[in-house]
């Protein structure tokens, strides 16, 4: 998925919420189509169809004309099947009546897919838009922006985030949304400099300075004079090094290995860590004076089960290189979005590669869940389990259950979402084990609304 943008997620000043939220849905995928469409809650209940105005736009035979009722309380929604001929879904379970949940994720009737939000105002300010084969949704939007203005108003930006959520491509439109674009954009992962050589690779070195400098060799930043030195793992760099850097950063100056006199080097610096560089700092790995100075701004890439709006867009896109003939399934669509995913996006896209190709192994056209690997975007160093209440097909131990517990306040959906479980077989695992979410968070299990 090297040509699919991934989300930048960051608080905009630019974009303030006012007022309380607006709970809503926000229409994603229909027949095989992404789609991008908000539909605020914020008066009495919302009914979805093929025959309401909310529901006008699912153009999905298999959808009723009155399918399905929703409203909203707070973070709860009430869910009513109206009597629909093919039945309503939320995180994958048919909704028999009425059912009221806490934080649910995916709404499914027909073949098509709506979210969940607490507030849907975000959504209804800017849309999903593909550009030049990047996505880009309404959180990426307000963060480039965000972005831009620091690659006209500064020198640095600091990257952070989960692995495989596109540190590189956020350094990439820092660089063209400078005024130095036209300038080199030079990559360098600090992670696989080689032991002892950082400050040679990064800053040069003079003919003689070692042995076998036969002559002069320019490092990563001379080659990025007039444009962008993008310093990727940058918590990986060395302490010795470090110093220097700073250096680069205040004056603009680097001293290549066995030169008298600094050099002078024009250039901008995005770094990107996995890491956090305060604690690294606080720790003594990592120079505080130097965090200090590349530590703002800051931009968080955010996990791809944070920005679902975008999932079937970057499906789209990712089986359409594979095979231009080559469509998702709804299912696979609502698979994807209930799981995990701790690779991100680099995960996405090798897993939908191998589905794509058992899709066309069997002669199809249209990939289906079923062509998903069982293992596909589940959390990291748990057992395989055969459950299937299991979205993951993975079963996590007790203990990273009550620590996820207490991380998401006791609120059983979102806990049960995060550690790949269906939120009853969580709930059997608290009666079972007598314990209160109360006494874990401050959210009770999914109740009526009031």
């Amino acid at each position: 998925m090297s040509h699919v943008h991934e989300t930048v997620e960051e608080q905009s000043p630019g974009m303030p919420a006012l007022g309380e939220p607006v709970p809503g849905l926000v229409a994603i995928f229909s027949c095989g189509t992404p789609l991008f469409i908000p539909i605020p809650i914020a008066e009495g209940p919302v009914e979805l169809g093929r025959m309401t105005t909310e529901g006008a736009f699912l153009d999905d035979e298999r959808v009723s004309r009155r399918h399905v009722r929703v409203e909203a309380a707070r973070e709860r929604f009430r869910v009513t099947d109206l009597g629909s001929r093919n039945g309503t879904y939320v995180d994958g379970e048919r909704v028999e009546g009425s059912i009221t949940l806490e934080g649910p994720r995916v709404l499914r009737m027909g073949r098509s897919l709506l979210l969940f939000v607490t507030d849907v105002r975000p959504f209804e300010r800017l849309a999903v838009s593909v550009r030049k084969d990047i996505v880009i949704g309404p959180r990426l939007a307000q963060v480039w922006a965000r972005i831009t203005r620091a690659a006209q108003l500064g020198t640095t930006l600091l990257v952070t985030g989960a692995s495989g959520t596109g540190k590189e491509l956020a350094a990439r439109h820092f660089h063209a949304s400078s005024h130095r674009s036209d300038g080199p954009f030079v990559a360098v992962n600090c992670a696989a400099i080689p032991g002892g050589l950082a400050e040679r690779l990064l800053f040069g070195a003079r003919k003689g300075a070692y042995s076998g400098a036969m002559n002069d060799a320019e490092g990563y930043a001379q080659a990025a004079n007039g444009g962008t030195l993008f310093l990727d793992e940058v918590g990986e760099l060395e302490l010795s090094v470090q110093p220097k850097l700073l250096r680069l950063l205040e004056n603009g100056e680097v001293t290549p290995l066995g030169a008298a006199r600094p050099q002078r080097v024009d250039i901008r610096v995005v770094a990107a860590t996995l890491k956090d560089l305060r604690s690294e700092a606080a720790a003594g790995r990592f120079r505080e004076d130097l965090f200090f100075r590349l530590g703002q701004p800051e931009v968080r890439l955010p996990a791809l089960r944070e920005r679902l709006e975008e999932l079937p867009w970057l499906m789209q896109a990712e089986l359409s290189r594979i095979m231009p003939e080559l469509k998702a399934h709804a299912l696979l669509v609502e698979a994807c979005a209930l799981r995990v995913w701790p690779g991100n996006l680099r995960e996405l896209a090798h897993e939908l590669r191998q589905a794509a190709q058992n899709a066309i192994a069997a002669g199809r056209s249209i990939v289906e869940a079923t062509d998903l690997e069982p293992s596909a975007g589940a959390a990291l160093g748990r057992e395989s389990v055969t459950s299937p209440e299991t979205p993951s097909a993975i079963k996590p131990t007790d203990e990273q259950i009550l620590e996820v517990l207490k991380r998401e306040g006791g609120n059983v959906s979102r806990a049960a979402r995060a550690l790949g479980m269906h939120r009853n077989q969580l709930r059997r695992w608290l009666t079972r084990r007598g314990a209160d979410p109360l006494t874990l968070g401050s959210s009770l299990p999914d109740t009526e609304l009031e």
